[in-house]
């Protein structure tokens, strides 16, 4: 199964637990709309991060992985995206190295690393950290596990699977088809 057969299934997986809440939620109400001009339509994930500025090393990742099409498609999704910043701060050649075609299997898995089927905003994350006691663990879509937790200053701060440790510096940025939370840091499994 490839990685985006696993993305798409696990992001149908998360609607049918639902119960197609997210589906009936996210239908527009009939209404008259006379003399309106039509709705612009939301950004999806990849839209989104194109747009931001900050995020063209992980959208050359998302390119480089074939992982366009996975992340503009219905999700919805989780993504913990990683600035330009957390990208060079890398040990030198990491990013050029899992960019070169034959490491795009690595690439695919340190990127789906970053997302987990369904929107969870931070309000969810943060209620599931204080209902554990302080940490929450959760797995990603790579099957990897992530440990969410606060710092003293009530950040939500990401552990990975190296025990690297990375901080959400702007979450629920809306898209179309999940959620964004920024993060400083890219995450690596152990």
């Amino acid at each position: 199964m490839t990685i985006s057969t696993k993305l798409r299934a696990a992001a149908a997986a998360s609607v049918l637990a639902m119960g197609g809440f997210a589906l009936a939620s996210t239908a527009p109400a009939l209404a008259h709309h006379h003399n309106s001009k039509p709705a612009k339509a939301q950004a999806n994930i990849v839209q989104t991060a194109v747009g931001t500025g900050v995020h063209e090393t992980l959208v050359a990742a998302v390119k480089a992985a074939d992982l366009v099409d996975t992340l503009s498609s219905p999700g919805p999704f989780t993504v913990f995206a990683p600035t330009d910043d957390a990208f060079a701060a890398l040990p030198d050649g990491t990013v050029s190295t899992l960019l070169q075609p034959q490491n795009k299997g690595q690439l695919q898995n340190v990127l789906t690393y970053h997302v987990v089927s369904g929107r969870v905003p931070a309000s969810a994350l943060s209620a599931a950290i204080k209902r554990h006691g302080g940490t929450y663990s959760f797995k990603t879509v790579a099957g990897e596990e992530l440990t969410a937790s606060f710092s003293g200053d009530n950040n939500i701060v990401i552990t990975d699977g190296a025990n690297r440790t990375s901080t959400v510096t702007m979450a629920d940025v809306n898209t179309a088809n999940g959620v964004i939370h920024v993060t400083n840091g890219v995450f690596l499994p152990g």
